[in-house]
């Protein structure tokens, strides 16, 4: 148990830089007087998967989790959110370097979940105004502050501030809790429950990786380097495992039905990447 909240407590810390410096920028935008800046950022909506796919890819937690933040406040589309969570691979990274993958076979699984972030963040733009034709909301930063009972007047960074650390005792306290859960299980219990039947282990790996928490890219990177599991459900689990980015996005996005097509989405075309590469054969 100890070692548990140990981990708990150094993944949650490492967090807090990501956490502070977005909810800072949403802070200066909030209290910002001029429209220009507003602008430019609903400007950037029509290439938000491509920035978004490029930023998510590194290796770290925080990103997804301020990407949460400021879809809920509307700054984002939800096509970039997507993408964001697609490219996002937390912990993966490092596990292949410390397990001293070739270097040209990192790239190319970075490669391609980039690559499939991106589109997949167009095709659901495509999809979200072709067949849902529902309005976005306007930006609204300030819905974060209503979302946390706190008074934005306090200042730029008191705000950030007790936005922070609300988030942070919110991730610490439900990471705990999964870290706890699976260390219950076992990593090994893990491995048993895939299989070699076609399309399921992208199935199981998809909900794996839904886990909204890091170590779950942990398991399925590893799942895939002892070849206990393919490349397509591999690249299934991590495409869906936006850390806890998926918790923040939960605790702020005031909208449940539409927390749950997201995460509806991404399993369904996780899984459908997934069962493509192991169909065309793709080894990286």
């Amino acid at each position: 148990m100890r070692e548990i909240l140990l981990d708990t407590t150094l993944d949650s810390i490492k967090l807090l830089p990501f956490l502070l410096l977005t909810y800072l920028a949403m802070e200066a935008l909030e209290h910002s007087t001029g429209g220009k800046t507003v602008g430019l950022i609903k400007k950037a909506d029509k290439t938000g998967p491509v920035i978004g796919g490029l930023l998510g890819v590194i290796p770290q937690c925080g990103f997804s989790a301020a990407a949460s933040s400021l879809y809920a406040g509307r700054v984002i589309s939800l096509g970039t959110i997507f993408a964001v969570f697609f490219s996002t691979s937390d912990e993966m990274l490092p596990i292949l370097i410390s397990e001293d993958v070739p270097v040209k076979t990192i790239i190319k699984i970075l490669g391609t979940k980039v690559v499939i972030a991106i589109v997949s963040g167009f095709i659901v733009e495509l999809i979200y105004w072709m067949f849902i034709k529902k309005k976005h909301d306007d930006m609204d930063i300030h819905v974060v502050c209503e979302e946390e009972h706190c008074d934005c007047r306090d200042g730029v960074f008191k705000a950030a501030f007790k936005h922070t650390v609300k988030i942070f005792v919110y991730i610490f306290v439900i990471s705990l809790i999964l870290n706890g859960i699976i260390a219950w299980i076992g990593e090994d219990t893990l491995a048993q429950i895939f299989s070699d039947i076609p399309v399921v282990s992208e199935l199981v790996a998809g909900l794996v990786g839904l886990i909204p928490n890091c170590a779950s890219s942990v398991v399925i990177t590893e799942l895939y380097l002892q070849k206990v599991i393919g490349a397509g459900a591999m690249m299934t689990g991590l495409l869906v495992n936006a850390g806890v980015g998926m918790l923040v996005l939960w605790r702020l996005n005031r909208h449940p039905k539409e927390n749950i097509a997201i995460m509806a989405g991404m399993y369904i075309m996780a899984v459908i990447w997934g069962v493509l590469i192991e169909y065309l054969g793709v080894i990286f």
